[in-house]
């Protein structure tokens, strides 16, 4: 798996085209079925693109993940918000550098969010199950779990349709996977060129690799109720719809 190093600094170059906006309507949509939150943790909250919005609306977030290069970013993106200095006084966003597997915070929190198929990246169901009792330990009475992961099939289609290239003045990349089938596991491997800061004739390559996993959703389910949730509901691709087999994404909204 890749440390995060140097992709921290061009990660929201090649995740401009992701639709940030509608995650955040996503959970404010759930929050508004399920009780509106004061407190939020964030797992695998990378460059802060979903938390630092979040916190501009008035919640108290805490954006949890293991690359302290994403969280240098994040900091530094907080400070250069408009309401950075807003955050700083009133202390509404901390990062914290943990694993998700055994994420712990010294109170319990209103909601905890996991966008942008992080928990793919949990290679063994064991890993699924750590972090499904984690948060249901995490959360106050009540509270609620947001997350997203890819469908099965989409791993499948990725495999299909690759390779995918970005070709931009900054920053390009070249993707390709490999998927073992069996496992519904996936690897990326990325050969990106970044152009040197203040530079405009350089250009670095690093090479990158990242593993997903898709789990089938009913197992999903089983584990949270396993877990302690007392609601589990199922959704597809951003919408309030039924999640069946055409579904690339599928969205979690779970109550403790």
């Amino acid at each position: 798996m890749s440390s995060y190093g140097k992709f921290a600094y061009v990660y929201d170059v090649l995740m401009a085209d992701m639709p940030y906006p509608d995650w955040l309507t996503f959970a404010e949509t759930a929050w508004k079925k399920y009780g509106k939150p004061l407190t939020v943790a964030e797992l695998g909250c990378g460059t802060g693109s979903i938390t630092i919005p979040l916190a501009a609306e008035g919640y108290h977030m805490t954006g949890i993940d293991l690359s302290s290069d994403m969280l240098s970013v994040a900091q530094r993106k907080m400070e250069e918000h408009p309401q950075g200095r807003r955050f700083l006084r009133e202390g509404s966003v901390r990062w914290v550098r943990q694993n998700m597997k055994e994420w712990e915070l010294l109170e319990p929190v209103d909601s905890v969010i996991s966008f942008c198929d992080c928990l793919n990246y949990l290679l063994e169901e064991s890993d699924i199950s750590a972090v499904f009792a984690r948060t249901y330990a995490g959360l106050k009475p009540g509270g609620t779990f947001l997350f997203d992961v890819h469908h099965p099939n989409t791993l499948i289609r990725y495999e299909q349709e690759q390779p995918f290239i970005l070709d931009e003045s900054t920053v390009s990349y070249i993707w390709t996977c490999e998927l073992d089938a069996p496992r519904c596991e996936i690897e990326h491997h990325l050969s990106i060129f970044a152009r040197e800061e203040g530079r405009s004739d350089l250009y670095r390559r690093f090479e990158e690799t990242h593993i997903q996993r898709a789990y089938d959703p009913e197992w999903m389910t089983a584990e949270l109720f396993k877990a302690g949730f007392s609601t589990v509901n199922t959704y597809a691709d951003f919408e309030w719809a039924e999640a069946d087999e055409d579904a690339e994404r599928l969205f979690y909204v779970v109550v403790k």
